[in-house]
């Protein structure tokens, strides 16, 4: 049995359709978006990304959230268009 499948899914499933089941990292969101991880945090301080939320120290994401933003953007794009 794999173990690199089942415990750290691909972090660009959310965005093809495929929600993971977990909490999704700075880094998660880093490799959906192909962004660099800087980028992530800026987005964070500016609050101009997929909005996150704090467990202690940590930054999580949740993938709801996160296709919601793309949905977001892809409606306020579609209208400039």
């Amino acid at each position: 049995m794999s173990r690199t499948s089942s415990a750290h899914p691909d972090p660009t499933a959310a965005l093809r359709g495929g929600l993971p089941d977990r909490y999704l990292t700075p880094e998660d969101i880093a490799a959906m978006f192909g962004v660099p991880l800087e980028t992530v945090y800026q987005w964070r301080k500016k609050r101009t990304g997929p909005p996150g939320f704090r467990i202690g120290r940590h930054v999580r994401y949740d993938p709801v959230d996160v296709r919601a933003y793309v949905d977001a953007l892809r409606t306020a794009d579609a209208e400039v268009a």
